[in-house]
């Protein structure tokens, strides 16, 4: 199953071959390297070489954005009421993964059909599109990233959306040691959205792996759901992962305790020159039965 964000109007895939994406971010073209796309571009347009933006990866690691016709350095998107700050960084990036409104908009419905207030933890929550979905949707949300930064841009986020005043809490903080403080204080939560990295390092030196850590932290953040949870969702970029994996570990997890429904699949974006699909990750969902 694959799981489409096309509903977007302020942002487009417009073409991607040949190892990269060009895409309009509201008025700002942006052409920018991708590994998933590995078939050839059929004819590199006028568009591809006036992009506004294209960013060049370097032989040593990184790479650098050739600015090729003056835009602002940030800039704000909408996605229905919902708007996000847009500015190009480094390693390519732009503070937005537009593939993920298809979640935004799955969470919203449940919240908004659950008919009861929603606690939400948002973990390796990042500039928060899920948070200020969620928070839009009505739910109380709990927004976590250890990166200062990326909890100031969420922050702002949440202002730009209009939703300043809902009851979101940002924190700046290591993720596992958060939800094993949560668990301490005894704080529960009736929907868990995370989206862990392949590879990181804690404030300590500690070594986070997907492949070793993501089952046991799972696990963990059982201990924070609520008696009656909405739903659970396990995003993740990592190559090479199958969504069945992340299937196998509601399913050993929240499943064997809550019963429920799981969904899983990928995640993807329309190409409008093409009419394909690109893929742009995976997902798990779980949710309470009807």
């Amino acid at each position: 199953m694959i799981f489409v964000a096309d509903k977007w109007k302020d942002y487009e895939l417009i073409d991607a071959g040949s190892g990269e994406r060009l895409e309009r971010w509201g008025k700002v073209i942006l052409r920018r390297p991708d590994p998933q796309i590995i078939w050839p571009l059929e004819k590199e347009t006028t568009k591809w070489k006036n992009a506004d933006a294209h960013y060049h990866r370097s032989s040593t690691g990184g790479g650098h954005w050739e600015i090729k016709n003056k835009h602002p350095e940030r800039w704000n998107i909408s996605y229905g009421d919902l708007s996000f700050y847009i500015r190009p960084t480094g390693f390519k990036h732009t503070g937005l993964f537009p593939e993920q409104a298809a979640n935004w908009n799955w969470m919203m419905e449940k919240i908004m059909a659950a008919g009861r207030p929603i606690r939400v933890l948002n973990l390796f929550a990042y500039t928060g599109g899920a948070t200020v979905a969620c928070a839009y949707a009505g739910a109380q949300v709990c927004h976590v990233d250890a990166a200062k930064g990326m909890v100031q841009w969420a922050k702002e986020n949440l202002h730009l959306s209009g939703l300043g005043d809902r009851p979101v809490r940002f924190i700046t903080d290591d993720v596992f040691k958060f939800v094993q403080r949560e668990i301490r204080r005894g704080n529960k939560y009736d929907a868990i959205i995370m989206d862990p990295p392949s590879y990181g390092r804690g404030p300590n030196g500690e070594t986070w792996k997907l492949e070793e850590s993501l089952y046991p932290f799972v696990e963990t953040c059982m201990e924070v759901l609520s008696d009656q949870p909405l739903f659970f969702l396990i995003n993740s970029y990592t190559t090479g992962l199958s969504p069945t994996v992340l299937h196998n570990i509601l399913s050993l997890t929240i499943s064997m305790r809550y019963g429920g429904k799981i969904t899983s699949g990928e995640i993807g974006l329309p190409i409008s020159t093409s009419r394909l699909i690109l893929p742009a990750g995976i997902l798990a969902r779980w949710e309470e039965e009807a």
